[in-house]
């Protein structure tokens, strides 16, 4: 699985076009979306609360087009619950964003 760190400035790009300010806010919500969701995660205290937020991280991801984000996220919503190394990956995916 490929990883382009340039997809979502992509995609926003292709949303908003040239609005390089524009662009930077958006990126910066999704961001923000994003560690809702995995604080989502961690908190989760049941399995369906933790494959919910796993699922919402990754409709966020695919509307953005963070490739790697979104298979991770699908990873976790179809494996076990508070999966310590799945949260990891996806932090590390994160800070690549």
């Amino acid at each position: 699985m490929a990883y382009d760190p340039g997809a979502i400035d992509a995609t926003l790009a292709a949303a908003v076009g040239d609005e390089p300010q524009l662009i930077a806010e958006l990126r910066e919500a999704f961001l923000e979306g994003v560690r809702r969701c995995l604080e989502g995660m961690k908190a989760a205290d049941t399995p369906d609360g933790w494959s919910g937020a796993a699922l919402r991280l990754k409709g966020l991801a695919a509307s953005f087009g963070a490739v790697r984000l979104m298979a991770l996220a699908s990873e976790a919503a179809n494996g076990p619950s508070r999966d310590g190394a799945v949260l990891r990956k996806l932090h590390r995916a994160v800070e690549r964003l």
